[in-house]
C-alpha cells in the first residue's frame, strides 16, 4: 500500500467531482468532518449509552461526547505522524500532497466510528444478534443466504456505521453522506465480510466491517485505494493504515475516561483512580502539584490529561516505527498493545480493574438487561410486521416506520436490514418509549 493512493479524496456517490484535483481536495477532509458533525445520526449519539445509564443526575460521557474526544485525540495522532515525516523529508508535501491532511481524515473517521452503534451500548448489538440466534428471528434463517444470516446473528456496529454513511436511504439522495474514500476506509477496523469475521488471531478479522448489502461498495473503495486483498470468497482485506490511529484514539479515550466517570459516580474512590492514572502521567513533579489542589475532580482531570498525552506519544511512536509493517499489512496488533513498558502493563491492569469494578457494576448490568428486553421487543414486533404486513395490526406498525427506512425490494434480507436501520438508529430514550407504547405499558400523549 502507498500513501498517495491511500489518501484518496474521491467522494462516495460523487466520484468524478474532485478526481485528480489535489489542490481542491486539500479541504475535502475538513468537509467530511463538518458533514458528520451536523448530521442527525451524529446528534442522536447524545442520547446513546457509552457505558453508564442515561440520563442521570451526575453527568457522564455519552456516545457523542466520547466521539468528540476521540476525534480530538485522533487529530493529534495524525498531526504528530505528519510532523515527524515532514522533519525527515521537507519536500513530502510535493511527493505526497495530501499527507498534511491525515489529522483531518482521522478526526472525521473518529467522529463517525460509533454512528452504527445501537441504543444501550454494546448490549444493544448483542440483543439484536440474540433475536436471530435464540429469539423469534430464528425462523428467518431459511429465508436468507448463509452469508446474509451471518450479518444478522452477529450484528456489528462497525458494519452498520459504514451502511449509515454510504446507503441510499429512501428520499435522501444516492450518495449517503458523500464522504471521501479515505475517511470511509479509515473507520473499517475489520475490513471483511461477516462470514470471515470470527478469526481472533488476525486483527482485521476479529469482527467484520460491512454487511453483504454493502460488500460491493466496500470493494469499490478498497480497490480504489489499493488495500491489500486477502481473499475474494469470503471477501477480506488488510486494514487501511489510518485505522490503527483511529482505533488507538478510541482505545485511549475509553480506557482513561471511564475511570473519570466511575469516580464521579462513586464507583471508584479518588485514591483508586490516582493509583491507576498517576503511573501513566510520566511526570515526577505531578504528585507535588496534586498535593496543592483540593478538588478531587480537578486532580483527576489533570491526571486524565497527562495520561492521554503519554499514550498519544506512545501510540504515535509505535505507528511511526512500524510504518513498513503497517503498509504491507503485516502489523497484527493494536498500537496500544505495542506500547513500551511499564505503560503496557499499566494499561492491562486498568483494563482488568475496569471489567471487574466498572463494566460489571450493578447499574451498567441493569442497562444491559434492559437493552435486551427493549431491543428484542421492538424487533419481535416490527420485523414480522414489515415482512408479512398481513393484518391491520401489522399495517399500523409499518406506519410507525419512517419512509426513509422502507424499501421497494421484496427479499427478506433487505427488508430485515431496513427494520434494523430503524431500530438501531433509535436513542436509548426513544427506544424505551416506543417499546412501552407498542407493548401497552404506557399510552401516547394526546396533546
Amino acid at each position: 500500500m502507498n500513501w498517495k493512493k491511500l489518501l484518496s479524496a474521491k467522494r462516495w456517490g460523487n466520484e468524478d467531482r474532485f478526481a485528480g484535483n489535489e489542490k481542491e481536495a486539500r479541504s475535502e477532509f475538513q468537509r467530511d468532518y463538518d458533514r458528520i458533525i451536523f448530521s442527525s445520526p451524529f446528534r442522536r449519539l447524545q442520547n446513546k449509552t457509552q457505558v453508564f445509564p442515561l440520563p442521570g443526575s451526575v453527568f457522564v460521557h455519552n456516545r457523542l461526547t466520547h466521539s468528540l474526544e476521540v476525534a480530538s485525540v485522533g487529530r493529534s495522532l495524525g498531526t504528530i505522524f505528519y510532523n515527524r515525516i515532514k522533519e525527515i523529508d521537507p519536500n513530502v508535501d510535493e511527493t505526497i500532497p495530501l499527507l498534511a491532511e491525515i489529522g483531518n481524515i482521522i478526526a472525521s473517521a473518529c467522529l463517525a466510528h460509533d454512528l452504527g452503534n445501537p441504543a444501550f451500548g454494546h448490549s444493544g448489538e448483542s440483543a439484536i444478534s440474540h433475536y436471530f440466534t435464540t429469539g423469534d428471528g430464528k425462523v428467518y434463517q431459511d429465508r436468507v443466504t448463509e452469508a446474509e444470516w451471518q450479518d444478522l446473528i452477529n450484528f456489528e456496529g462497525n458494519a452498520n456505521a459504514l451502511r449509515i454513511l454510504t446507503h441510499a436511504f429512501a428520499g435522501k439522495g444516492t450518495g449517503g453522506f458523500a464522504l471521501t474514500y479515505a475517511t470511509l476506509a479509515s473507520i473499517a477496523k475489520y475490513p471483511c465480510a461477516s462470514i470471515a469475521g470470527h478469526d481472533k488471531t488476525n486483527i482485521n478479522t476479529k469482527k467484520y466491517g460491512f454487511f453483504q448489502a454493502e460488500q460491493c461498495g466496500f470493494k469499490k473503495i478498497a480497490d480504489e485505494m489499493g488495500l491489500i486483498k486477502v481473499s475474494d470468497e469470503p471477501l477480506v482485506y488488510k486494514r487501511h493504515p489510518l485505522v490503527y490511529l483511529v482505533e488507538a484514539a478510541d482505545d485511549i479515550c475509553y480506557n482513561i475516561i471511564d475511570l473519570e466517570d466511575a469516580h464521579r459516580l462513586k464507583i471508584l474512590t479518588y485514591q483508586e483512580v490516582e493509583n491507576l492514572l498517576l503511573p501513566l502521567c510520566n511526570d515526577v513533579k505531578l504528585p507535588e502539584r496534586l498535593s496543592e489542589m483540593e478538588d478531587d475532580d480537578a486532580k483527576i482531570t489533570l491526571m486524565r490529561a497527562k495520561s492521554i498525552s503519554t499514550l498519544i506519544g506512545q501510540c504515535s511512536q509505535v505507528f511511526y516505527n512500524n510504518q513498513e509493517a503497517i503498509l504491507s499489512g503485516d502489523f497484527n496488533k493494536s498500537l496500544l498493545d505495542a506500547i513500551q513498558e511499564p505503560f503496557l502493563s499499566i494499561m492491562k491492569y486498568i483494563e482488568r480493574i475496569s471489567i471487574k469494578k466498572i463494566y460489571n457494576y450493578s447499574s451498567v448490568v441493569q442497562i444491559e438487561v434492559a437493552g435486551y428486553k427493549v431491543m428484542g421487543g421492538l424487533l419481535e414486533e416490527f420485523i414480522p410486521a414489515y415482512l408479512n404486513n398481513e393484518s391491520k395490526y401489522h399495517k399500523k406498525l409499518v406506519e410507525l416506520i419512517p419512509n426513509q427506512f422502507k424499501t421497494k425490494a421484496t427479499d427478506d434480507y433487505t427488508k430485515i436490514l431496513c427494520v434494523l436501520d430503524f431500530v438501531s438508529g433509535m436513542t436509548d430514550i426513544y427506544a424505551v418509549e416506543m417499546f412501552r407504547k407498542i407493548k401497552g405499558i404506557s399510552f401516547p400523549s394526546m396533546s
